[in-house]
Order: structure tokens, then sequence, then C-alpha cells
């Protein structure tokens, strides 16, 4: 019997499934290779804010983004990519996936492995630069902190329970406040709907050797968000990230697990929007620009 959580049965999860259609776009040679978008918001604003899930997450999981950011009049697209198995090739799909949709320029709000492939992308066009900012959630700079460097390249044989338990093995079991308990209950079921290549691909980029050269993306504004409390990754990986961009500003949460997004939306949307204030008026701005008699209707 299928597993049903709290988050997927919520007023709010219905009403965003019913409200953004979830479209698949094929960008490579193989048809049967398509992202899965969710694109909301205004179409004229040309640099969307573009969501990038952590390894056990669907484009879904920023659910609670889009429909706060569209609210306040942001363009926010959630993107999963389909299997690829080396960063360079997903950089390669995600490049074609912004083409296909005539984005030139995006900010990048990525989680985890979402965080990791959004700097690896910034350092890839840096001749050509895509990237206009990025905010950094929960995420790491070198795949070496994971103890699976080593076997990463035969994740693609193992079946999916074996994947399945070792991305779970990351989860919290200590005794959690209940948002971050619907959070983690969300994932699970979320992870579950993936299939073995998915997940064995995803995992592979995860782990096998890569890292940032953070000298490369120097020139972008980085918002870098972390918990307090446990979650996946140490102390010395958080640390490392603070070395690598001394410049960035830093958002901390007291708590929130390893998905904030979803267990403390609130505060995650609030420095989200704080991030991409900066860029109002501008022509990287991810809103449109608000009419003054719009104002005017919204303090009645």
């Amino acid at each position: 019997m299928s597993y049903t959580s709290d988050f997927s049965q919520s007023q709010e999860y219905l009403s965003f499934r019913s409200s953004i259609p979830l479209r698949k776009i094929v960008v490579d040679t193989d048809a049967s290779k398509g992202w899965k978008v969710y694109d909301s918001g205004p179409k004229d604003v040309k640099t969307p804010l573009v969501c990038l899930p952590p390894v056990s997450g669907t484009a879904d999981v920023f659910f609670k983004q889009i429909l706060a950011l569209n609210a306040k009049g942001y363009r926010v697209i959630s993107a999963e990519n389909p299997v690829y198995w080396s960063v360079k090739e997903w950089c390669e799909g995600f490049r074609r996936l912004l083409d296909y949709l005539c984005i030139n320029k995006v900010h990048l709000f990525g989680a985890s492995l979402g965080g990791f492939l959004a700097q690896k992308f910034a350092e890839f066009t840096v001749q050509c630069p895509r990237v206009a900012s990025l905010i950094l959630c929960n995420t790491f700079t070198d795949t070496s902190v994971f103890s699976y460097s080593d076997s990463a390249t035969i994740f693609w044989m193992l079946p999916s329970l074996v994947l399945k338990k070792m991305v779970m093995g990351n989860f919290s079991t200590n005794k959690v406040d209940s948002r971050i308990a619907d959070a983690i209950d969300f994932m699970v079921e979320r992870l579950e709907s993936l299939s073995q290549p998915d997940l064995a691909s995803r995992l592979t980029m995860n782990c096998i050797h890569s890292y940032v050269e953070p000298q490369k993306l120097s020139g972008i504004p980085i918002t870098i968000i972390d918990v307090f409390d446990d979650y996946a990754l140490s102390n010395p990986v958080r640390e490392e990230m603070y070395k690598c961009y001394p410049t960035a500003k830093l958002a901390h949460l007291k708590s929130g697990g390893n998905f904030p997004y979803l267990s403390r939306s609130e505060e995650v949307n609030l420095h989200l929007q704080i991030h991409l204030r900066s860029f109002d008026g501008t022509n990287l701005s991810a809103s449109e620009p608000v009419p003054s008699q719009k104002t005017s209707k919204e303090g009645e």
C-alpha cells in the first residue's frame, strides 16, 4: 500500500497542483529524456528564480516557494532533470533547457545536490555567464565529503531499494518537531516515486569526485541559507562553504533539518525575497515592476 504524507494532502499542495501545470520538456536527442518543470508567475520576466532539488527531491518540493513568491509577483521555475550521469552532462542539459525557455540568465536556488549543481553551472558558463545570482541551501562545494566516491561508479547497477536506503540514512531519526517530521514524510514520498535510473544517476553526480572552483564565481552575488540543527552535512562542510564565499550573505535558521524550504518555508521565502529584492528595477529582476495603482489597491 502506498503511503500518503500530510503535505501532499494539504490544501496548499492541492492548490499548487491544480493551478500550475507540470510540463515535460525534451531538450536532448533522446526523446525519452524530459525535464520536469513547473514554470509559474509572469512569463515576461526574463531572469526568473530557478529551484533545483536535492537527490531525493522532485520538482514539486518547492511548492511553498512557488506559491508564496508568485503572490509577490516573482517568476519561479522548479526544474527536475532527466537521467544524467555526469555534472558536465547535467550542465549541458540545463543550458539547453534555458535556451528552450528563451531565458538568458537565472537566479538559482539549489538545495544539497541542487546547490552543488547550481555552483557547477555558474562555473560551466563563466565565459558566457548565465547565472545572475545564487542562493545555496544546506549544500557543499566538494563531493569528497561523501564517503561513497570510490563506489559511485557502480551505483547504476545497484537495486533501487539499496539506493533509497543510502539516501534515507541521511534523514534525521532524532525526535523532531512536527513541521520537520511532515517535511521528512513528504520527501520520503517523493523518494519512493523515483525510478532506479533517476536515483542512481543523481547519487552518481552527488558522490563521484568533483569540486567547485569558487574563484570562478567571485563576481556572482551569493546568499547561503543554513540551519543550525541536525542535517545531513557536517559543520566542517558548512565552514568550507563560508571560506569559499567570504563575501556571501549568510542567512541562518535556528532549525529546519534537511529540508527547511518545506519545514521553515516562511523564513526561507523571506530570505529569498530579501536576496531577489536587490535586483528589483534592474534588467536582472525576477519580478514584474508593480504599477502604482496596483500598490494602492493592495493597501485597501
